[in-house]
C-alpha cells in the first residue's frame, strides 16, 4: 500500500512540475502598431537609405525564464513599405523587383532560439519572401513583459532585433549596380496578451483605450546609429530605387 501511495505520488509530481515549467509561457499577439521593420541598404556606394515596414503580425509565445522554449510566427505586409518617396515605393515593389502583386507578404516562422543570457538570445527561422524561403538569424534583445500602462492595461513584451540577410539570396537580383546585396535589418515589436493579466484586475469598462498611434510615438528609425551587423530576417532590400 505504502509504495503504491508513493508511486502516485511521484506521478502526480511530476505532473505537476510539467504544469508548472508551461504555466510562465505567454501567448501574445504581435502589435501591428508598435511593430515595425526597418531596413537599409547601400544606394550605389553614396549612402545607406532607410525604409519601414509596418503592419506586421503574428504570434509570439514566451517565457523570459525559458528562452530556448519561444517561438514566432509573422506575417509582414510587404504592400506597406516606405521609404519615403513614391517613385522609390513603386519602383520597389514593381514586379521587377519585389514584385508585390504576385509575392504580397513575408512570413518568418522561428525554428529554434539559443539562449545567451537573461536579455539576449539568437533566433533562427524560416523567412519566406519573395517567394523564396531561406534560414535567416536574429539577434534578439528582450526588455520587459509587464502590465502595460495605458488602457486596456494587458500584459504586454517588447523586444528588439538585429540582423543582415542577401538579397540575391531571395532572387532579389534587379539593379545590382545601384542597390547593395546586404540589407540590413531592425526591428522593434511588441506582443500584446490577449487576455488580462494573472492578477485578475479587470481592465476598466468606463474609458475607451485611445488609438495606440497616437498615445505612443513610434521609435526613432535608425538614422543615427549604425546598424550592427547581425544576421537576419524579414525586410527586401529596401532602398532598390533608380537614382533620381
Amino acid at each position: 500500500m505504502s509504495h503504491r501511495f508513493a508511486r502516485h505520488a511521484a506521478v502526480l509530481a511530476l505532473l505537476l512540475a510539467s504544469v508548472g515549467a508551461h504555466a510562465a509561457e505567454t501567448v501574445y499577439a504581435l502589435d501591428p502598431v508598435h511593430t515595425r521593420v526597418m531596413f537599409a541598404v547601400s544606394h550605389a556606394g553614396f549612402s545607406n537609405p532607410m525604409g519601414t515596414v509596418s503592419g506586421t503580425t503574428g504570434t509570439l509565445v514566451f517565457d523570459p525564464d525559458d528562452w530556448a522554449s519561444a517561438r514566432v510566427e509573422a506575417k509582414i505586409p510587404m504592400t506597406r513599405l516606405d521609404l519615403g518617396d513614391k517613385k522609390w515605393n513603386d519602383a520597389v515593389l514593381d514586379r521587377t523587383f519585389l514584385d508585390v502583386k504576385k509575392h504580397p507578404d513575408a512570413t518568418f516562422v522561428s525554428t529554434r532560439v539559443e539562449p545567451v543570457d537573461a536579455t539576449h538570445a539568437k533566433v533562427f527561422g524560416n523567412l519566406t519572401l519573395h517567394g523564396v524561403t531561406r534560414e535567416v538569424q536574429l539577434d534578439v534583445v528582450f526588455h520587459q513583459a509587464k502590465r502595460h500602462p495605458m488602457p486596456p492595461f494587458r500584459r504586454t513584451a517588447g523586444f528588439s532585433a538585429t540582423g543582415t540577410l542577401s538579397r540575391k539570396a531571395f532572387a532579389i537580383t534587379s539593379w545590382p549596380s545601384v542597390v547593395g546585396d546586404a540589407v540590413e535589418i531592425r526591428i522593434e515589436a511588441e506582443g500584446t496578451r490577449t487576455r488580462d493579466d494573472a492578477s485578475g484586475v479587470a481592465a476598466p469598462t468606463t474609458q475607451a483605450a485611445p488609438p495606440a498611434a497616437s498615445t505612443q510615438a513610434m521609435p526613432p528609425e535608425p538614422s543615427t546609429q549604425v546598424m550592427p551587423a547581425g544576421t537576419s530576417t524579414v525586410a527586401p532590400a529596401s532602398n532598390a530605387t533608380t537614382t533620381p
